[in-house]
């Protein structure tokens, strides 16, 4: 693209951007820690999930200090739902650094913002142009989705080496002195109107340097493989309650797929006839009897599915409950931080009423 497209390019992309961009809370701040917690969420996230989770965030973490000290558990409650929880331990992690590396003044700098903790490079980018007003590329998905058509990159997207074409792309484009509008106009594009499956191309501002879009291509890029399949995993979750009314849950490991998260106690199927009470009674060291079944459940992980069957009912301790495990009242179990199927299933169990039933 020569100077003179360059510039229009800029220019469409940025005017529109500020006259049509979504009024977003971490928009309304040139604050790079609120920047950094609102990139670190929006990360496999979609932006109308993503905002109130940040609000509630930001008001119980106003300031970099208050993130970096916070208790663990109280930080995955405020993360609960957003899932990869790695990403706020990561964050914390990060902030930590920031205070007692940089006087807790978020660095400048794309060498050094990009040695914090979970900060890759799409993340330094985007806190350093944002916040800044740096130059700096951040390659998002959606960014490499619109210049993949804009400039008929058939570069597969799926591979890490990809990314590389795309940041340069933004070096040579990128408007030195408005370089926040010029980002967020590129990610703003590839999220409402230069969208996967269906680009609005009569509606976008950047149609007349769009080459993908004169070549009839743009249906056909960016061009990604296939993600090999997810593992598939069965369990049944019991939901067990003792003569007091206290529900028995689990702290998940401290390493691991959702670390530190409580969970009701699961044990694998590896086959669909296993019986599975048995084994939960010697693993747990619980005489069990089952009252309910809430019926099945899946979610799905970036690399496994769980397939889930939940159980209720009474539990009688025999031979002592594992060091892992804890016996909470309903408030109790409504202030630990739990992964969103065990969420999910507490949601169905207290709508069915079955806490009351069992008492």
């Amino acid at each position: 693209m020569n100077q003179t497209l360059k510039e229009s390019f800029r220019q469409s992309l940025i005017e529109w951007y500020l006259a049509e961009k979504r009024d977003l809370p971490w928009r309304r701040t040139h604050d790079p820690y609120k920047i950094w917690v609102s990139e670190i969420m929006l990360q496999q996230t979609r932006v109308d999930t993503v905002i109130p989770y940040y609000e509630r965030f930001i008001e119980a973490f106003p300031t970099l200090e208050d993130l970096a000290s916070a208790e663990e558990e109280k930080l995955l409650k405020q993360w609960e739902g957003l899932g990869y929880y790695s990403r706020v331990r990561n964050l914390q992690a990060g902030v930590k650094e920031v205070q007692e590396k940089y006087n807790s003044v978020v660095p400048q700098t794309r060498e050094e913002i990009s040695s914090l903790k979970g900060v890759g490079p799409y993340t330094a980018g985007a806190i350093l142009s944002i916040a800044y007003q740096k130059p700096e590329h951040a390659v998002d998905g959606n960014v490499m989705r619109v210049l993949s058509r804009v400039l008929l990159i058939k570069e597969d997207i799926a591979k890490p080496k990809t990314r590389k074409v795309f940041e340069e792309a933004v070096k040579e484009l990128i408007d030195p002195s408005d370089p926040s509008s010029f980002n967020q106009g590129l990610m703003e594009l590839g999220a409402t109107i230069c969208t996967p499956t269906s680009p609005k191309c009569l509606l976008c501002p950047v149609r007349e340097n769009c080459a993908a879009f004169f070549a009839g291509e743009q249906h056909n890029l960016p061009i990604k493989t296939k993600n090999k399949k997810t593992k598939s995993l069965q369990y049944d979750v019991f939901i067990i309650q003792n003569e007091n009314g206290q529900f028995l849950m689990e702290k998940r490991p401290s390493s691991g797929l959702l670390a530190n998260l409580w969970q009701f106690p699961m044990v694998e199927k590896v086959t669909l006839e296993d019986e599975t009470i048995p084994l939960m009674q010697e693993r747990y060291g619980i005489y069990f009897t089952k009252e309910n079944e809430l019926g099945p459940l899946k979610h799905i992980f970036s690399h496994l599915t769980w397939n889930m069957n939940t159980l209720s009912g009474q539990g009688v301790v025999d031979l002592g409950i594992p060091s892992s495990c804890k016996w909470l009242t309903i408030e109790e179990v409504n202030t630990v931080p739990m992964p969103v199927p065990m969420l999910k299933m507490w949601q169905a169990f207290q709508e069915r009423g079955f806490e009351n039933d069992n008492k």
